[in-house]
């Protein structure tokens, strides 16, 4: 991978992270494109990169982390599913990290989740913003930890971390706005520990030239990752997840209708 495709995979990365369309799978498509989505140092790199993104939201919501004790509780609970089943079934994701038809699929599907969820979450929305509930500051470690659990079905590439948490904190009645910062909040604990690890387990092959191409990733999905937050909450309060699950219907359809084709195929 050189820098030029490096960056561009960051700028994917930065716009796409805290969107639920699926930041890993739009990386995948991007590397499939690029021919380069079997090489595993573009692998660890889809991984690595998250934690520039991931810094937008400390700098961003900074005072929001200056809160009380049970905050940081509730982010545990809602950190220790993933934590936990991503270490029982890391192997497994590694081995379709690279798999494009199931990015396909999963954008296909999720995208009709979306449009399902936007339309019964609408009333609910209503009601909750009539009554002033549906806060994060009303927020229960029981929910928490089923937003956690929700937040795993990321694994599965193509998915989207942000919409599997956001479906998730809307199902336990909190707000849309309050479910996409909450969102954000557990990305941090969880991408950075995703982050750790993935280093430490490829720091022995790192070469010199990996280091500035990792570097200079995260920077621009730093930068990347701030524009897209603020435009992502403003959007999603005025409209809802109908235009993001068109959104994943149609890339997900044209790239298994490419596959089908054969056009740029890798095996995998």
């Amino acid at each position: 991978m050189n820098m030029l495709q490096a960056i561009l995979l960051s700028i994917v990365e930065g716009l796409t992270e805290f969107l639920p369309v699926s930041s890993t799978g739009h990386m995948i498509i991007t590397s499939w494109f690029l021919g380069i989505n079997e090489v595993q140092f573009v692998k660890d790199f889809t991984v690595i990169v998250q934690f520039g993104a991931i810094m937008s939201v400390l700098v961003l919501y900074w005072r929001r982390f200056l809160v009380s004790y049970p905050f940081y509780l509730k982010l545990l609970v809602g950190f220790l599913p993933a934590a936990i089943i991503g270490l029982l079934v890391k192997k497994k994701i590694d081995a379709i990290l690279g798999d494009v038809r199931i990015v396909g699929w999963a954008l296909v599907i999720g995208g009709l989740v979306l449009i399902f969820i936007d339309r019964v979450f609408r009333e609910q929305e209503a009601r909750l913003e009539r009554e002033g509930k549906g806060h994060i500051a009303t927020l229960t470690y029981g929910q928490a930890l089923v937003i956690g659990f929700a937040q795993c079905l990321a694994f599965i590439p193509g998915v989207s971390r942000s919409a599997s948490s956001i479906i998730g904190a809307l199902g336990v009645r909190l707000n849309r706005t309050a479910a996409a910062e909450f969102s954000f909040f557990l990305a941090v604990p969880t991408l950075t520990a995703a982050t750790a690890y993935k280093c430490l387990k490829i720091a022995p092959t790192l070469t010199a030239a990996d280091i500035p191409v990792l570097l200079i990733g995260n920077v621009i999905a730093f930068i990347v990752g701030c524009l897209a937050i603020r435009s992502f909450v403003s959007f999603l309060t005025r409209h809802g997840f109908f235009v993001f699950g068109v959104y994943r219907i149609v890339v997900g359809v044209a790239i298994l209708i490419l596959i089908a084709m054969g056009h740029g195929l890798t095996d995998v």
